[in-house]
């Protein structure tokens, strides 16, 4: 019985995706466009784009948001074999065309039977998938780049520019972007920096800027730009200190500066990582100032692609988070009036995270004082007590604030106690998420998509002559087929999986995750990076690696 349904329900769910239904934008007709941008709200659920809204109307910093005139439909996004998403696979989806299994990073997804929602080939499981991003650098010799608050290698910016089954293993995703040759990188992750890919961007001209904002608003050079700041992610925004860490719109418009200078022009990926930290922790004054950080670089690109005229910007969430919702039980309801549900929250200085950085070394005397001066709620000695009775350490897991008894949770409970916002969850939901989009000649999607159609709809507004599985199939194919007959082998060397080739008296090494292998000592550059699994135990990488080296 329990097959059957599976099976039933396979079939409605695949002809839903297939069917186009609510499509209203045929992808054949989009005009190809010189640039794109992609531009992710990470975890964004749509009550925090109307929380948002309000609280600038509230604060009287204007009557809307940079991406209202845009909205134009929603998009279901998902696993292969789940209805909620996370990171990985949701944005590897959009950069693929493959729905992904959790974890995976542009990474084909090992089937699951009984639970998968899209028909799966399993013998292509853990194959490295082509993402739009490459097939930009590779088949049309544009410029690319990455801006997120995140640390560089996190899942969505890992996405775009990198491939594994895990998207946990930095070690193996880190120098893939680095390899990748991107043009820009900013955000956070200095910390995931190695001597290796130091070396890499002296060898490719890259400059490294590394906490120093001075530095990277002074950059007017004509090279690769990677700029990081902080050891892992970025401070939320109502946290920053603007002396130490530019702003997402900041880092958004030195993007574009830098990458529209290439003639054949440009993807740039750019990320609001961390409006989905603040969902996780169930942080409102968090999720809400967040996106309008996020909203801020839309009005950036907004701005850049109507002057530019060869511009499409496509702007999404890659999944819900945590339920957020104005109104609550306990609250008035429909007679609750603006300043009954903004009043609070608008008097906020701070994020949860950020008054807990200050309490950690503030004296029990005086933390009524201290919390009211960010806050303006005066704290009851319950309330006092119950901070510093919290499980006081630093989360190893942003996912699971809201599921420990941990000091920012504590905050958290207090400030939400004094609004009228509610959370279903602490981690990710299903519901479809935003759709905004612009195109110079008005061809840009509509109604209700999938992450599939929209991964259909960015190939055709780049205007790719080659399709992303055939891409897939030049610079990601097996070992086994493109070494057939050669001597070879496959070991650990400094952490890193080596492929070794003896052919006619000559070497060559190939270092897994590196675009760049040596034959005799001599570097060979491959254009595209190389990928080992070790659940397979295979290499991936150019099916023309032989003719590059000259073999």
């Amino acid at each position: 019985m329990k097959k059957s349904f599976a099976v039933v329900l396979l079939a409605i769910v695949v002809f839903f995706l297939s069917c186009g239904c609510g499509r209203g934008q045929h992808p054949e007709t989009v005009k190809p466009v010189r640039n794109v941008i992609v531009m992710i709200p990470d975890g964004t659920s749509v009550g925090v784009v109307s929380a948002a809204r309000w609280y600038k109307m509230y604060g009287k910093t204007g009557n809307g948001l940079h991406l209202d005139p845009y909205m134009c439909g929603t998009v279901s996004t998902f696993c292969s074999n789940a209805p909620i998403g996370d990171s990985a696979p949701t944005t590897s989806c959009y950069m693929t065309g493959v729905p992904q299994r959790a974890g995976n990073v542009a990474t084909y997804p090992v089937a699951d039977p009984g639970k998968d929602l899209v028909p799966l080939d399993a013998t292509m499981a853990y194959q490295p998938l082509a993402t739009v991003l490459e097939a930009a650098r590779i088949l049309q010799g544009k410029s690319t780049g990455l801006v997120v608050t995140c640390e560089f290698p996190h899942a969505t910016p890992a996405d775009c520019s990198s491939h594994y089954y895990n998207r946990g293993n930095y070690q193996y995703i880190a120098p893939q972007i680095a390899y990748n040759n991107l043009d820009v990188v900013f955000g956070g992750g200095n910390d995931m920096v190695t001597n290796d890919m130091k070396a890499h961007f002296k060898n490719n001209g890259t400059t490294l800027i590394q906490n120093d904002a001075e530095a990277f608003r002074n950059y007017h050079g004509n090279g690769k730009l990677w700029a990081l700041f902080g050891a892992m992610g970025l401070p939320f925004d109502l946290d920053r200190d603007p002396a130490k860490a530019p702003s997402l719109e900041e880092m958004t418009r030195k993007a574009l500066d830098i990458l529209s200078k290439n003639r054949k022009g440009f993807f740039l990926m750019v990320e609001g990582s961390e409006i989905d930290h603040a969902a996780h922790a169930n942080d409102a004054v968090g999720c809400i100032t967040e996106f309008i950080a996020f909203d801020n670089a839309v009005g950036a690109a907004m701005e850049f692609a109507r002057k530019d005229g060869e511009t499409a910007v496509i702007i999404l969430p890659d999944h819900g988070n945590s339920g957020f919702t104005i109104g609550r039980r306990g609250c008035g309801g429909s007679q609750s009036s603006l300043e009954d549900l903004f009043g609070s929250v608008s008097q906020y200085k701070k994020t949860a995270a950020g008054i807990e950085s200050i309490l950690k070394v503030t004296p029990p005397d005086q933390i009524k004082t201290v919390f009211k001066q960010y806050t303006h709620i005066d704290l009851t000695d319950e309330e006092v007590k119950t901070i510093l009775e919290s499980k006081d350490y630093a989360m190893g897991d942003y996912t699971q604030v809201s599921n420990n008894r941990n000091m920012r949770y504590s905050i958290i409970a207090i400030m939400n106690s004094r609004t009228c916002f509610g959370f279903t969850s602490g981690g990710h939901t299903a519901e479809e998420v935003f759709l905004a989009a612009w195109h110079p000649s008005g061809d840009r999607p509509t109604g209700h998509v999938t992450n599939m159609q929209i991964n259909e709809y960015l190939c055709k507004a780049m205007g790719f002559k080659i399709s992303l599985p055939d891409l897939t199939r030049k610079i990601f194919a097996k070992h086994t087929d493109v070494l057939a007959g050669l001597k070879y082998e496959i070991a650990v060397r400094d952490n890193f999986p080596v492929l070794t080739v003896e052919k006619g008296g000559n070497t060559l090494s190939v270092r897994a995750f590196s675009s760049v292998a040596y034959l005799n000592g001599r570097p060979i550059y491959l254009g595209s990076v190389t990928v080992y699994v070790d659940k397979n135990e295979t290499f991936y990488l150019p099916e023309n690696i032989l003719k590059k080296a000259g073999l």
